[in-house]
């Protein structure tokens, strides 16, 4: 049986431990694993109510070159592609040493966490690179996907467990990954699908007589899940809602220590080894959003609210220093908003279940077409913003049909009727383009002429404006089941249109603090911090802002994570 919170000792009256770990994402989670693994003491302080920050609401998707896994499914050895994707990739946008330095650490981090603390993935052996017309392209096999984990092993912990985003859940508290919602979509077609709907819906009900939400837990909720329940077995402190105001440095400028709030009171804690930065970066603050990244500012985020850089402005105050400047400092999610029945606001990321489906395009405010719409959602985003400010709002566009197949943002398919959507103002219905323009606002002749030259083209299974389901990544998120000469494109029609506004949004962002490639916190003088460290997005990009495959912000911070710790266990032998 794992330890319970209200068993912890206080935090106030901790006194010492060897590492503390600022931030409870994957990234934080690897390195207090990893620690606890190498014999050390560990505690890990989130600010948040709860633990996993942006990686619980996440796919939990790690991206790792040259894995076991994949050698294990049949794929060859893949160090070499990946130097040459990677340099294909990122050019001399930033350094080499960074990513040479991730590719090192990030499959000896996979097979050294299976081993040691059943830390399990399995291979996605048909999620291509995302420019996968580049050389060294994996056509799969470095994305990683958590195995499924049993919520109930956490006891009350489960609780303290960051929820994924509502309407990525059925039934508001059911997961499910991405291959079995593929199937599901064919529940009223296939037995097999049939029975696999059955199982789920069996064992969500079970659960819901006990837990507010499903125990069965998939993505990134199992990937937080089962690292907590390896760091807890293990005998290492976590504490939700602990806010850290200072690093504690002496006078030779090592940090030894932080002072914070926790319960209601203050704690200095002191770090026999390291502290460990890794908050998440700052996605989630209006002030450093407006300052870092392209104007218009973003409103929203989907990344946890508390990612807000608050363990890179101690580091600053430390002595660190911030990155370079990239292209726009972060990495983006083209993303929908909309005012759920009970308030707030909800922000659905527009990943792969809609934008590169055959049967939908998006345009400008304009009406124009500007960009690939099954791009990855980080290059797509880019386009928007060098489109420019005609560009946010664009608009997604489909027809009814489209919707009863695929969806649209966080509309399931085959939903019996959309008034409700329509009513809330989310998704705007016209009966035809003319009646669709007036209700976006588009200019109809222009939005009637686009509609027009795509769909033409789209019956011959071409794009040759932007060439839509052009590679290898495009076409695996296409439709290959309808028999298409382009499984992205089909013809969007002139009736029964509907549209949804779309915004780039920051996951993550990608300018950080400075660090050698042991993530050792580096100063102006280019000299480590000592006793400080740091991994996930507070650590500059090791890509320099480039984004090459699914997982490409969780595996650098699992892999730099492991990497310090690591470092510092041989440093102490």
């Amino acid at each position: 049986m794992l330890p319970q919170p209200a068993e912890r000792p206080p935090l106030d009256q901790l006194g010492e431990v060897d590492l503390i770990v600022l931030g409870s994402g994957a990234a934080g989670l690897t390195a207090a694993l990893t620690g606890l693994l190498e014999g050390f003491s560990v505690a890990i302080l989130e600010v948040a109510p709860y633990f996993g920050g942006t990686t619980a609401r996440s796919s939990g998707t790690v991206w790792v070159p040259d894995n076991a896994l994949m050698r294990a499914a049949g794929a060859g050895p893949d160090r070499q592609a990946a130097e040459t994707y990677l340099r294909a990739l990122i050019g001399n946008i930033g350094p080499e040493a960074p990513w040479q330095a991730f590719l090192d650490a990030a499959p000896a981090m996979q097979s050294d966490l299976e081993t040691r603390a059943g830390i399990l993935f399995r291979p996605y052996m048909t999620a291509a690179d995302y420019r996968s017309e580049l050389p060294g392209a994996a056509p799969g096999g470095r994305a990683l996907e958590p195995v499924a984990f049993d919520g109930r092993r956490l006891g009350k912990w489960f609780g303290l467990l960051a929820e994924p985003l509502k309407d990525l859940m059925v039934f508001g508290g059911m997961l499910v990954t991405r291959a079995e919602a593929a199937r599901l979509i064919r529940v009223d077609r296939s037995l097999s699908a049939m029975a696999l709907g059955a199982r789920l819906v069996a064992r969500y009900a079970r659960d819901r007589l006990r837990h507010p939400r499903g125990t069965r837990l998939v993505m990134g909720n199992a990937l937080v899940g089962r690292m907590m329940h390896g760091i807890l077995s293990r005998g290492g402190l976590m504490y939700e809602s602990a806010q850290t105001l200072r690093l504690i440095q002496d006078d030779a400028g090592r940090i030894t220590g932080v002072e914070g709030l926790h319960d209601g009171k203050s704690f200095v804690l002191r770090n026999r080894v390291a502290v460990i930065l890794a908050g998440g970066g700052f996605p989630s603050d209006p002030k450093k959003r407006s300052e870092e990244l392209p104007a218009p500012s973003p409103r929203h985020s989907p990344a946890t609210p508390f990612a807000r850089g608050t363990t890179m402005d101690l580091a600053l105050a430390a002595g660190a220093r911030l990155g370079p400047e990239g292209q726009d400092n972060a990495l983006w999610f083209p993303c929908s908003v909309r005012v759920p029945d009970g308030g707030g606001v909800a922000v659905w990321p527009h990943i792969v279940l809609d934008r590169p489906k055959p049967g939908c395009i998006i345009v400008d405010s304009k009406g124009r077409r500007f960009a690939n719409e099954a791009l990855s959602y980080h290059d797509f985003c880019r386009a928007v913003i060098s489109h420019g400010p005609s560009a946010q709002p664009s608009w997604l566009i489909a027809d009814r049909d489209f919707i009863r197949r695929y969806g649209l943002g966080p509309i399931r398919p085959r939903t019996p009727r959309l008034t409700s959507w329509t009513a809330s103002g989310y998704l705007k219905y016209g009966r035809d383009i003319a009646a669709l323009a007036s209700e976006t606002g588009l200019p109809a002749e222009t939005l009637s002429d686009t509609i027009a030259r795509f769909d033409a083209n789209a019956g011959r299974g071409t794009d040759p404006d932007f060439d839509k389901g052009s590679t290898l990544y495009q076409r695996s998120n296409g439709d290959n089941t309808r028999g298409l000469a382009n499984p992205c494109l089909a013809p969007v029609g002139q009736n029964e249109l509907f549209a949804i506004a779309l915004w780039p949004m920051p996951l993550g962002t990608s300018r950080g603090l400075v660090s050698s490639v042991d993530a050792e916190v580096l100063d102006a003088r280019d000299r480590p911090i000592p006793g400080l460290f740091v991994a996930g997005n507070d650590m500059h990009s090791c890509f320099s802002g480039e984004y090459p495959g699914a997982g490409a912000q969780i595996g650098p911070g699992m892999a730099f994570g492991w990497r310090a710790v690591r470092g510092l266990s041989a440093s102490r032998r």
